[in-house]
């Protein structure tokens, strides 16, 4: 059935271009070719009003993915992607809208469609907008990241100071156990003691023999004091540069300390000049520490060794002029040696007993530093992980890169919580945008739902409706052979479906041309009845015109016929009749 309309005199035939907005329009490009030129123009517009959100689109994805990749490979081909959806979807709303339906429909399909675009306008506006405010969010992003930061850096501070404290406690404490251990090399050498003896033997010496006695022991004893007074002048200068090395080793320890804490160079840890205070300052310091510490040890043992032989050189002479003495000093004599023989032991006791006394306390303090130190290599490797706990933080936040949607709008609705005039206007700017927006995204089915209906609307309401009246014809023509079928002897028939379908084709295909041969014959008869008449009216002239038209009728009935005889062998034969259907 060929269905002409009044709108197809003389269509303008439209190019390549115009055919791509006829089909973004969601329009028949054939059934617009029929419409006149400013019906095609009205649909041209409406392809343009998909193109711009598909345009907008294309834009929108490609900054929401250049926030989470810098790949121009995947960001291409997605935004694209995206763009073509975001085109269907809306060719798709604009093509199955039909203006010739009732008024109620119409706003149904109106709102539930204005719904599903204002859903894609939200996809496309938001990312727009948050690429129009993108200065502000940054700023925005960057001032959350350095409070996070200054966070970091204030609570490592904060542990920093506790260690620091600690370091600080445990410094006093070593220094204090330091200055114990120097002063174990201080002490005073042993005083004989006067309450041994309550009276001097030589006491009741005459001035004579007295006078012999105190010249030889002087000269007897001479050398030992001059050794004992050359060892202590020797001991107050090794004494006085001991301290002196000390102070200065102390000086360098704290260095090397400081330096190790960071406190210095800003290197926490045992870094290069930490290892030259070591090496260059501190090791031989405490090589010659312990040298001179031997030495004065050494120099002590010395003196009292040469007090003891003075001691003893001056009690065997006193011995001697006691023998020469009166008989009655033998009892003082034997008195004096006994008490000169204790003095020696105790002297010998009590310098062995300070000795070992002395080196007990330097291994108990040595030890008490030692592990004091090991605490403070672990308080400096501590303040060392918190640093670097700081810097990996730090690093962290700085290496975050914060350009996902989520974390940009976030940051935008801060900016709009923030009750200044400046956030005001952003939020006011933001929803004027986003409408703005919104509206381009929907503005192909708001501009469709509020156009006159024109040409190729009533074209297509023309098609549709045909369609509907022949599958109603069909639905009635197949319910009746149905019935036709229940009340038949075919009916065991549909339990086979190729029998089935073949059987409804043939039977269909037998009404037709049942149909089709007595509208013929009724078309014969008819043709034939009227040329009857029309020679019959010619034989009654009997002149020369009417034998031409006696002849011309004989022409048109050959042409009838020939053409009837055409029509029934393309009807009966399938492939004359495709071909005949594919010319008409």
């Amino acid at each position: 059935m060929n269905t002409t309309y009044p709108y197809s005199s003389n269509p303008p035939k439209p190019g390549p271009i115009k055919r791509l907005f006829f089909w973004l329009s969601g329009a028949g490009t054939d059934t617009l070719e029929q419409c006149p030129g400013w019906e095609q123009r009205k649909y041209v517009a409406f392809g343009a009003t998909v193109l711009v959100p598909t345009v907008f689109a294309f834009i929108a994805c490609g900054y929401a993915l250049s926030t989470l990749t810098d790949n121009w490979k995947i960001i291409v081909p997605i935004a694209l992607a995206w763009g073509l959806i975001i085109m269907t979807i809306d060719r798709a709303l604009l093509s199955i809208y039909r203006s010739y339906q009732k008024f109620h429909r119409k706003v149904g399909q109106f709102f539930l469609r204005i719904v599903v675009a204002a859903l894609m306008g939200i996809t496309i506006s938001h990312p727009l907008t948050l690429l129009l405010f993108n200065d502000t969010i940054v700023s925005v992003i960057e001032e959350d990241r350095q409070t996070e930061i200054e966070e970091v850096r204030v609570a490592a501070n904060g542990e920093k100071a506790t260690v620091e404290s600690k370091v600080s406690e445990l410094e006093a404490e070593i220094g204090l156990q330091r200055q114990k251990f120097e002063d174990t090399f201080a002490a005073e050498f042993l005083v004989e003691d006067a309450s041994v003896a309550e009276t001097d033997p030589t006491a009741d010496l005459d001035v004579e023999l007295r006078a012999q006695m105190d010249a030889q022991i002087e000269s007897d004893t001479t050398p030992y004091r001059t050794k004992i007074e050359a060892l202590d002048t020797n001991f107050n200068e090794t004494q006085a540069k001991y301290a002196e090395l000390q102070t200065d080793l102390d000086h360098w320890q704290r260095e090397f300390e400081r330096e190790v804490n960071g406190q210095r160079s800003g290197i926490v840890g045992l870094g290069p000049r930490a290892k030259s205070i070591r090496d260059d300052q501190l090791a031989w310091r405490r090589e010659e520490a312990k040298r001179i510490a031997e030495s004065l040890e050494y120099m002590t043992e010395q003196r009292n060794d040469f007090s003891t032989q003075l001691k003893n050189t001056e009690e065997s002479i006193k011995a001697e002029f006691l023998g020469i003495a009166a008989a009655k000093a033998e009892r003082l004599i034997a008195e004096r040696e006994r008490v000169a023989d204790l003095k020696r032991q105790v002297q010998q006791s009590q310098a062995d007993q300070f000795v070992e006394q002395q080196n007990t306390i330097r291994s108990t303090i040595t030890a008490q530093i030692d592990t004091r130190l090991e605490e403070l290599g672990r308080l400096q490797s501590e303040l060392e992980d918190i640093g670097e706990q700081e810097k990996a933080r730090i690093a962290a936040i700085n290496a975050e890169p914060r350009r996902d949607i989520l974390t940009q709008t976030l940051a935008l609705h801060r900016l709009f919580d923030t009750g200044t005039e400046g956030g005001k206007f952003a939020m006011i700017a933001y929803f004027v945008l986003a409408g703005l927006f919104l509206l381009i995204d929907t503005i192909p089915l708001v501009v469709k739902f509020f156009s006159q209906p024109g040409p190729y609307d009533a074209l297509v309401d023309c098609e549709e409706v045909r369609f509907a009246r022949e599958r109603e014809a069909w639905l009635k023509s197949y319910h009746k052979y149905m019935d036709d079928l229940s009340d038949g002897r075919l009916l065991h028939l549909t339990q086979n479906k190729p029998l089935e379908k073949a059987v409804i084709e043939g039977i269909d295909s037998s009404r037709a041309a049942k149909e089709f041969v007595e509208n013929l014959i009724d078309l014969e008869t008819a043709f034939e009845d009227r040329i009857e008449t029309e020679k019959q009216k010619l034989a009654d002239e009997k002149n020369t015109r009417g034998a031409s038209r006696a002849k011309r009728l004989e022409q048109f009935s050959e042409t009838f016929y020939e053409d009837l005889n055409r029509k029934m062998e393309s009807f009966f034969d399938p492939e004359k009749a495709r071909a005949a259907a594919r010319v008409a």
